[in-house]
């Protein structure tokens, strides 16, 4: 078990955005990281400038090697929130193929710079709202399998289903290549009852955001939302989970992005710590 951050969160906002690839910053994530101690990243992909971001190109990627080693700050996951923002399994003909073709090429510079989970975020505009959506989606992911085991990578999905549905959902892709990604303040968001999901589907979970949000509401800081952390962490060591917890925390307004991280990460390390004893 490790404790990381979502890339963007040592720097300032975006263009006022909670969430989006730091142009700017992104750089000087990583000596940030190593002087709070947080060995471990996740990396943010929009669809705008989806070929300029660093992990697309091969001076970017062999910069976020360069950086990474000299850091100690391992890059392991990526959100790819340009799966949400343009989802190949809500467009058609030409458009689909593109989107599938980018996919390939995300695979392609994940895997060169050791990335192992590529997260697809089935929420928002990435919802599956019809039938023909699902289809869509297990027909372009399915034939990835035998790349992504030999890679040793995995697909996983953030999903906005409630626990039996997205149980049964998981159940149609192999476990060797596809998982989930439980998105604690999402799930809260929802209503949903964190020991009835992780109940359902616990093993195959691979990756956790944590987060808190309120009821049918934002993002909020850690602890005064709506998630039930020890609950769902006490959960989480029941269903065996030994991946990583990627803080994708509320936006410091002070200022002080260090400070916010360093204290959800103390938080986080607590309720784990706790749910084992």
């Amino acid at each position: 078990m490790d404790i990381g951050f979502m890339q963007g969160r040592l720097c300032d906002r975006v263009d006022g955005k909670i969430q989006a690839f730091p142009w700017r910053d992104w750089e000087i994530e990583f000596p940030a990281a190593e002087r709070l101690g947080i060995g471990l990243m996740e990396w943010t992909l929009d669809h705008d400038r989806l070929y300029e971001n660093p992990l697309m190109t091969d001076a970017g990627r062999q910069r976020i090697r360069q950086l990474s080693a000299q850091h100690g700050v391992r890059v392991q996951s990526l959100t790819g929130d340009c799966f949400m923002q343009a989802p190949f399994f809500k467009a058609e003909g030409g458009a689909r193929e593109t989107l599938l073709a980018d996919l390939q090429a995300i695979l392609d510079a994940s895997a060169d710079v050791g990335i192992r989970y590529v997260l697809i975020p089935l929420v928002d505009n990435g919802s599956l709202t019809a039938p023909e959506h699902e289809a869509s989606l297990i027909d372009g992911l399915l034939p990835l399998r035998e790349r992504l085991v030999r890679q040793r990578m995995k697909i996983v999905f953030e999903s906005d289903f409630p626990a039996a549905r997205l149980a049964s959902f998981i159940d149609r892709f192999p476990a060797d290549a596809f998982g989930i990604n439980y998105d604690i303040g999402n799930s809260a968001a929802l209503g949903y009852a964190a020991a009835e999901e992780i109940g359902s589907y616990g093993r195959r979970i691979d990756n956790v955001h944590v987060k808190d949000r309120v009821l049918r509401g934002t993002t909020v800081p850690l602890g005064t939302g709506n998630a039930d952390f020890p609950t769902v962490f006490s959960a989480l060591r029941k269903a065996g989970y030994a991946g990583n917890f990627i803080l994708q925390t509320a936006r410091a307004d002070d200022g002080d992005h260090a400070g916010a991280i360093a204290r959800y990460r103390d938080m986080t390390l607590a309720w784990w710590n706790a749910s084992g004893s």
